[in-house]
């Protein structure tokens, strides 16, 4: 196999979905943390579209962007599947996947049941509300 390296930053939780899913998978990689505000050549060289963080390197190939990085893990190292093998519940799972990048939650959720799916809207909808009332950069500030 060959190696596996991921370029990342300790505050962000689009690195961390991916080391999550790197260990959930069993994929050893080595982890290089980037400063952001001096970014490297092997950042900017391989994600020269956006600069950002999470970059992952396997061999020669260099993939950015959190999920798109998820759906490549996904695909190359089948074992440990972390999607549903049916096609439906498959859809399903990428829709709230979906719905929670669309709230800015930044969350994955692959696989879980009706209750927690009404948690989960109910949790957004109460997030909102915060925003509303007290404002985004407090309630970031605050580690929700």
């Amino acid at each position: 196999m060959a190696g596996v390296k991921l370029l990342g930053f300790w505050a962000s939780s689009f690195a961390y979905r991916v080391i999550w899913t790197l260990k959930l998978k069993g994929i050893n990689y080595e982890y290089i943390e980037e400063d952001i505000r001096n970014k490297s050549q092997l950042l900017l060289r391989h994600n020269p579209v956006h600069k950002k963080v999470p970059v992952l390197l396997h061999g020669d190939k260099a993939v950015a962007e959190s999920l798109v990085i998820l759906e490549y893990i996904e695909e190359t190292w089948p074992e440990n599947p972390l999607l549903p093998t049916d096609a439906y519940e498959r859809a399903m799972a990428r829709f709230w996947i979906n719905f929670g990048e669309s709230k800015g939650l930044h969350i994955e959720l692959l696989a879980m049941d009706m209750e927690t799916r009404n948690l989960l809207v109910n949790a957004c909808k109460a997030l909102n509300l915060l925003r509303l009332k007290i404002g985004y950069w407090k309630i970031i500030r605050m580690g929700v």
